[in-house]
C-alpha cells in the first residue's frame, strides 16, 4: 500500500520511529526524497515525539538539538511544519516549569522560522484558551498549532470555539474522529466522518478562517489501514476546502 495508490497528496513522517534521524545522513535524505518523488507525494509535515516535554530540564539540550535537526531535515525535504507535543500539561505562570517551557519554545520558534519549518504545538487535550494564552506570549507568527479536532472533542472541548481561539496560529490539521464508548465513557477511534466531530462544519470553519494547509489522517487504532485510509481520503476529498 502506498500513499499514491490511495490518491493522497502527501504524507506525515515520524522522525523518531518511522524514519529515525540517525538514518538521515545526506545519502538517507536523498533516498527519502527519491521515495517521495517516486510515490508522487509531498512531505506534508514531520513529527518528532520526545519522551519528555520541553518543560523538563533534564536532558533538555539533547531534546532541543534533536528537534532542531528534525526541523532542518524537514525543510530540506519541503515540509514547512514540525509537529511536537510540548508537555503533559501546561504549567501555571508561577510554576518553575513555565520558564523552562517558554525558553524552549522561544528557541524552537526562532529556529523554525530561520529554517523554514515552523514548530507547531500539538493541541492534544490542552484547554484551547490556555494554549492561546501561551501563544500570546510570543511574537505573532513565530509559533504555530497543529489542531486535532478529534482529540479536542474527545477531551470535552468545543471544537468550533477552539478553532476560533487558535485561528491565527493554525498551521496544520490532523483529521481523526472518535466516539464515547457506552458504559466506560472512553474515547474510541472510528472512521473519519462516523464519530462525534462534525467534519463538514469543521472544514467550512477552517476555510472561512483562511486555512490553506494540509489535513492528514490519524490512523491510530485501526486494524485495516488500507481500508481506513482509503475511506478517509475519499471522505476528505468529498468536503470542500481540501
Amino acid at each position: 500500500m502506498t500513499a499514491a495508490q490511495l490518491q493522497a497528496d502527501g504524507v506525515e513522517l515520524d522522525f523518531r520511529t518511522e524514519v529515525p534521524l540517525s538514518d538521515l545522513s545526506q545519502t538517507g535524505i536523498r533516498q527519502l526524497r527519491k521515495w517521495l518523488d517516486d510515490a508522487n507525494v509531498r512531505l506534508a509535515a514531520v513529527t518528532y515525539p520526545t519522551r519528555r516535554g520541553y518543560d523538563v530540564a533534564a536532558e533538555l539540550d539533547r531534546r532541543l538539538q534533536g528537534t532542531c535537526q528534525a526541523m532542518q531535515i524537514a525543510a530540506k525535504l519541503g515540509a514547512r511544519v514540525l509537529v511536537g507535543r510540548i508537555c503533559d500539561d501546561l504549567p501555571a505562570d508561577d510554576d518553575p516549569r513555565c520558564e523552562v517551557l517558554q525558553q524552549s519554545l522561544e528557541l524552537l520558534a526562532r529556529e523554525g522560522n530561520r529554517l523554514g519549518a515552523r514548530f507547531a504545538i500539538e493541541t492534544s487535550d490542552f484547554e484551547p484558551s490556555e494554549l492561546a494564552a501561551l501563544l500570546g506570549k510570543f511574537s505573532e507568527g513565530t509559533l504555530a498549532t497543529a489542531v486535532h479536532p478529534g482529540k479536542i472533542t474527545a477531551a470535552g472541548h468545543d471544537v468550533h470555539q477552539a478553532l476560533e481561539q487558535l485561528s491565527d496560529s493554525i498551521a496544520y490539521v490532523t483529521a481523526g474522529d472518535s466516539i464515547r464508548e457506552f458504559g466506560t465513557g472512553k474515547s474510541v477511534a472510528v472512521e473519519l466522518g462516523r464519530g462525534s466531530v462534525d467534519w463538514p462544519a469543521v472544514m467550512a470553519q477552517l476555510d472561512a478562517q483562511g486555512y490553506q494547509g494540509w489535513a492528514t489522517i490519524d490512523g491510530s487504532g485501526t486494524n485495516d489501514p488500507e481500508t481506513f485510509f482509503g475511506n478517509a481520503v475519499s471522505y476528505l476529498r468529498s468536503l470542500s476546502g481540501f
